[in-house]
């Protein structure tokens, strides 16, 4: 199941998870969303109980295909050799399905090569059980690779030394490699025991020149966001997309439900409305969010109707992420603001109705039940009537589980990013105020605003009023402070790490 990132998963063990009637795994360490290519169904069978070589022999002579899934790849400092065998002498055939091993995929994640153009000869030792013969390890053109040392990285270190090669050796040491806690620390062998004390297991060393490609090829750890636990609190249906940008910028988003949309309680005005659509009552369609037009495209499913029935009608969308969501229905939208993306910018590019140009003055704007005046005002001033329907419900979501509400008031997270003024709003009645250390970022001067009167610092806001721009915001923002930290010669540390009594590593 490769080293640690889910996302290396090769495609033929996914498709073998889908296959499987049994997974046998140490769940301690599989990460769930590797789980989660298997059937719902699957059973999933925890090494913690038992034998794996008898689980899966008496899961496969029952009839069921089993995968027995070992972090890394099979073959390499895993028990392949032993489990293999024993299932070969039981009699019950089987197949190897190779991953990425944390041999390469560390190092590669940490941005060491294993080899160049000068060192071409790599050498692996699993340390484990001790009692190496360092020896045959003393070329100083070899890139050693040391597995199983967490707790003996002195011994490894001195054993080295003895044997020939130099102390100022480049090394280098990478715990919990390839997830978002990764961490590496180069140093040479005189010094790796002392500078990497207190690093989390798994962790492996490298050993040799190659270290030295490292400040050119960090690629991982330098993102701009690495490791920031991001609270991400929209309704479950919007987050994909930020969760998406935010990974991309080396984030672990949580995503937190504070608004629920749920149906009107009474549906008539709104299939009124839809009836008028096809008949031609209206001259402007207005949508001021995506689930405007989900509430809208739900209705059309439900009467038989696709977007032709918009032929004719002239639509607006109040920002990029309304119009994307128009565009995916088929429907090309005729305004959308050029400056800010919000109703009030909507309203202040709106055209002034012209009995001479106009057939018809009418303005359907489907709307949520919460959905402030301003941009009705402003059409009704232009000479425009409008019909305001509700097409949907925001209702507060449930409380999220207690480790996250602990984690929010308690400075856990690293980031919160509101997207709207009743997320603000709907966040701190459902889980409590985020900590003083946490970055408050915010997708427009309202949400801003209403950030500020519940107490709450605003550290950044988009420069237009979308979710990407909002994600992108955040990382310039983290990239920021990150490079002020090396300038400052201070320790890499996240918001998180700057509340009183964080763990540090020391």
């Amino acid at each position: 199941m490769g080293p640690g990132d889910p996302a290396l998963l090769t495609l033929r063990a996914a498709a073998e998870l889908e296959r499987a009637d049994t997974v046998i795994v140490s769940r301690a360490h599989c990460p769930a969303e590797i789980l989660s290519h298997c059937r719902p169904d699957a059973e999933i069978v925890d090494t913690a109980e038992g034998d794996p070589v008898k689980l899966a022999a008496r899961a496969a002579k029952a009839g069921r295909r089993v995968v027995r899934l070992f972090p890394g790849d099979p073959g390499t400092a895993c028990n392949l050799a032993a489990e293999g065998g024993a299932l070969a002498k039981a009699g019950v055939p089987f197949e190897v399905v190779p991953g990425v091993s944390a041999v390469t995929g560390v190092p590669g994640y940490a941005g060491i090569p294993l080899t160049d153009a000068k060192n071409r000869e790599v050498r692996i030792v699993d340390a484990a059980g001790g009692g190496v013969d360092w020896e045959r390890y003393a070329a100083q053109d070899m890139t050693l690779v040391v597995l199983g040392a967490e707790g003996a990285v002195a011994e490894v270190a001195k054993g080295l030394i003895a044997v020939g090669r130099p102390d100022s050796t480049p090394a280098a040491m990478t715990s919990l490699g390839t997830t978002t806690e990764q961490e590496t620390v180069v140093s040479t062998l005189s010094r790796l025991a002392s500078d990497t004390k207190g690093m989390e297991a798994p962790a492996l060393i490298i050993v040799g020149d190659v270290v030295n490609w490292r400040d050119k090829l960090s690629w991982f750890e330098t993102k701009a966001l690495f490791g920031w636990r991001v609270l991400v609190p929209r309704t479950k249906e919007q987050a994909a997309s930020l969760s998406d940008r935010l990974r991309g910028y080396g984030a672990v988003p949580d995503e937190v439900p504070t608004i629920s949309v749920e149906p009107p309680r009474t549906p008539q005005q709104m299939e009124r409305a839809v009836k008028g659509l096809v008949t031609g009552r209206y001259e402007w369609v207005v949508f001021t969010s995506t689930n405007a037009v989900k509430a809208v495209r739900e209705k059309f499913v439900d009467y038989g109707l696709d977007a032709r029935a918009f032929a004719g009608l002239k639509v607006a969308a109040v920002g990029e992420q309304t119009a994307a969501a128009l565009v995916e229905f088929g429907i090309q939208p005729d305004l959308v603001p050029s400056g800010e993306q919000s109703g009030e910018g909507l309203a202040s590019e709106w055209p002034p109705y012209d009995e001479d140009l106009d057939p018809i003055n009418r303005v359907l704007l489907p709307r949520a039940d919460i959905a402030t005046d301003v941009l009705i005002a402003k059409l009704t001033e232009l000479g425009w009537e409008c019909e305001d329907v509700t097409a949907y419900r925001t209702v507060r979501a449930a409380p999220p589980p207690e480790p996250i509400r602990n984690a929010i008031k308690g400075g856990g997270f690293d980031a919160v990013l509101f997207t709207s003024s009743s997320t603000v709003k709907n966040l701190i009645g459902i889980a409590g105020k985020p900590h003083n250390v946490t970055v408050i970022a915010v997708i427009g001067p309202q949400t801003a605003k209403t950030a500020e009167e519940y107490g709450l610092r605003v550290d950044v806001m988009a420069e237009k009023p979308s979710v990407s721009a909002l994600a992108d915001a955040l990382a310039e923002y983290g990239a920021k402070r990150r490079a002020a930290q090396i300038e400052a010669g201070d320790p890499l540390r996240k918001p998180s790490q700057m509340r009183r009594g964080a763990r540090r590593r020391k």
